[in-house]
């Protein structure tokens, strides 16, 4: 055991106590997870084969450059200030950066790390999340696609509808203009016919294509009567171990409007995309609380949902918030899509979505629905 600590960074006191109040060995040796143990110094003390396997790196080199020198440099600030929390004795969870492994792959990792301040030490465990970040990337590069060529496509349709509509108008004037009683020759008299007839069949066809378009949103949309508390908990449950790594607390008051008439599916999205996104820019070593409300204002029902996460500057980001590949934080899992879909579903359905932010103190969201 000893040849697997690096005796340039640990005393032979140290190590002795870890041997003597820890038996160590079979779950550093067998566990497929990646174990280390990590001085206050910033140097690996000991890792497990897993993680010697995942990154390629032998256990010498791993040991003779600082934990810094394998982090992704996109990811070295991030990953410095959150290890200065851990060193003033704030243990950490849910941690997610980028290695660089010996052959230049990037690998994807989430941490738990525990400080030890009595010994200096730092124990840690990673998951491998590389697939999940990829699957992930995917999915968001294929939805902003295809949400922005859906926009693109409804906006080419009623530009092509409006503006044909004009010539066919002026068509009709023109036609209208005619005196037909000066027109002596019958088969001229048909063709005119004819063209009034095709010209008001057109006009028709563009209305009523005009009309199908914008019915088309709440024609495909099943809105019904929802419980809150019923969409939370389905939306929640599947979120079971990020809530419990986070630490995530929830303040929920449904009790003044239980119910709601909205398409269940826009409903878990949007609770969906609010909850993660207050899990993932939690202000580091301070539990997210998540408070979710609801309650009615003249004929509107008003759903408050609230954190105490990084916040912004909401003079500086302005109306951008909504926008789509809009991101105002350095986290590497930021897309700038999910606020953007939680604006347009509420906005498909005749109501909207305000937001009030503070950097350090939290972020409210005011979903306003009809009633």
């Amino acid at each position: 055991m000893k040849n697997e600590f690096n005796t340039l960074h640990i005393s032979d006191d140290s190590r002795l106590a870890i041997e003597q109040q820890f038996n160590i060995e079979p779950f550093f040796e067998s566990s497929t997870d990646f174990l280390c143990i990590a001085g206050y110094d910033g140097y690996f003390r000991r890792v497990n084969p897993a993680f010697i396997k995942l990154l390629g790196y032998t256990r010498e080199e791993l040991f003779s450059s600082p934990i810094s020198h394998f982090v992704h440099p996109q990811d070295k600030q991030n990953t410095a200030e959150t290890r200065a929390l851990i060193l003033e004795g704030n243990p950490l969870l849910h941690f997610q950066n980028r290695y660089i492994t010996k052959n230049g792959e990037l690998v994807w990792l989430t941490w738990t790390s525990i400080p030890e301040p009595s010994l200096n030490l730092i124990y840690a465990i990673a998951k491998n999340i590389t697939h999940i970040k990829k699957l992930e990337e995917e999915r968001n590069s294929l939805l902003a696609k295809l949400t922005k060529v859906n926009a693109e496509y409804k906006q080419l349709t009623y530009t092509t509808s409006h503006d044909l509509r004009s010539p066919v108008n002026n068509f009709i004037s023109i036609l209208s203009l005619i005196d037909s009683s000066k027109i002596k020759d019958e088969e001229t008299l048909e063709y005119m016919e004819m063209l009034e007839t095709s010209a008001f069949q057109l006009k028709n066809t563009l209305n009523k294509h005009i009309d199908l378009l914008n019915e088309e949103d709440k024609l495909s949309l099943k809105v019904e009567k929802l419980n809150l508390k019923n969409i939370l908990d389905t939306t929640i449950a599947p979120l079971k171990a990020l809530i419990e790594d986070s630490k995530a607390v929830f303040e929920i008051d449904f009790t003044e409007v239980p119910d709601i008439n909205f398409n269940a599916f826009y409903l878990h999205s949007i609770f969906l995309n609010l909850i993660t996104n207050s899990i993932k820019y939690a202000r580091p070593g301070i539990p997210p609380k998540i408070r979710i409300s609801s309650k009615r204002v003249d004929n509107t029902v008003k759903i408050i949902f609230s954190d105490n996460g990084l916040g912004f500057d909401t003079e500086k980001v302005g109306d951008k918030i909504f926008g789509l590949n809009q991101s105002f934080h350095n986290h590497n899992d930021s897309k700038g899509i999910g606020l953007y879909l939680v604006y347009n579903y509420m906005n498909s359905l005749g109501g909207s979505i305000s937001v009030e932010s503070k950097v350090n103190v939290g972020t409210t969201f005011l979903l306003n629905f009809r009633s």
